[in-house]
């Protein structure tokens, strides 16, 4: 049997090798708000590669902080990889950083369809200027919904920088 790895260990040795490539991180959080910032600064010494997040849950703040397009909202939505990738890249430029993750999604209760059901969480990560987006169906109440996707986030960042 396996060990399962830890929101913390998954943090950690993401910061390991953010510090090996000398490379530093942002977050563009929605649905998760701000949980996988705070999860990245619960490591010691994480200031040498995480300056700033967003948490930018409205439409509003992610035009506003993140320069998403009106357009993009009005025609995809906010829990969408056309979005994401906006948030992503906005981050990205706004906080001069190597690395960016766009989290939005729908954590329930509720605000699903049946096109974006509760659980849809769309994924954006600009790493070294490589952009690519994802979307994931989790299962579980609001908060397993929020840890699944912070979760998955520090596990996909790991792997894109790896690849590096």
């Amino acid at each position: 049997m396996t060990k399962a790895i830890t929101t913390v260990e998954l943090a950690s040795e993401l910061g390991q090798l953010l510090l090996r490539k000398k490379s530093s991180i942002t977050t563009a959080e929605s649905c998760t708000g701000g949980g996988l910032a705070y999860w990245l600064t619960a490591i010691a010494g994480s200031s040498a590669y995480i300056d700033r997040s967003f948490i930018t849950y409205s439409n509003k703040s992610k035009q506003q902080l993140l320069g998403v397009r009106s357009a993009t909202l009005l025609q995809f939505g906010a829990v969408s990889e056309e979005t994401v990738r906006e948030m992503a890249e906005g981050a990205a430029k706004a906080a001069t950083a190597e690395v960016a993750v766009a989290i939005s999604g729908i954590a329930g209760p509720g605000g699903g369809s049946v096109l974006k059901p509760v659980g849809t969480v769309c994924f954006g990560f600009m790493v070294m200027g490589q952009l690519t987006t994802q979307t994931c169906l989790f299962n579980g109440d609001r908060q397993h919904i929020r840890q699944q996707a912070i979760d998955h986030a520090l596990q996909q960042c790991i792997l894109l920088l790896t690849a590096q």
